[in-house]
């Protein structure tokens, strides 16, 4: 299965979507901002994208190779039952949703990463990391 990417388009030009996600990055909340600074550096294993546009939502954060998003919920959501309508059209699309309230992960954040790394399972192809970093005593040679 490849790689789904969003309606790059709207990205390129500078359209309503790309203007929308921009608005949501500089506008997290602090359980976000602490789940991002999780997710950012693959320290599961897998690359997360923030705000990520699957037309016409917006998630807050998506693994697309595991097909994994992962919201952080407050009061700054949208109504009761949106949220179930959003995430029946989002499975459709073969999309898995995970959940949290943002106490919840401020609260228990350990316990917020566990679930997600269990519901990702182990990366694939061997180093999470892109690009590995030298083993110890290994790297630049230095001469004197």
């Amino acid at each position: 299965m490849g790689v789904m990417r969003p309606d790059r388009t709207n990205m390129r030009s500078g359209g309503p979507i790309k203007k929308q996600v921009r608005k949501l990055r500089g506008n997290m909340t602090k359980a976000e901002q602490a789940l991002w600074k999780e997710l950012r550096r693959y320290s599961l294993g897998w690359r997360f994208r923030r705000q990520f546009p699957i037309p016409p939502y917006i998630v807050d954060f998506a693994c697309v190779e595991a097909r994994l998003i992962v919201e952080a919920d407050g009061g700054q959501h949208a109504r009761p039952g949106d949220h179930d309508l959003r995430d029946k059209e989002l499975k459709r699309r073969g999309w898995r949703v995970l959940r949290f309230w943002n106490n919840e992960i401020v609260q228990n954040w350990e316990g917020v990463l566990r679930i997600i790394a269990e519901t990702l399972g182990p990366p694939r192809g061997g180093n999470p990391h892109p690009i590995p970093p030298p083993l110890a005593g290994e790297g630049v040679e230095r001469r004197g």
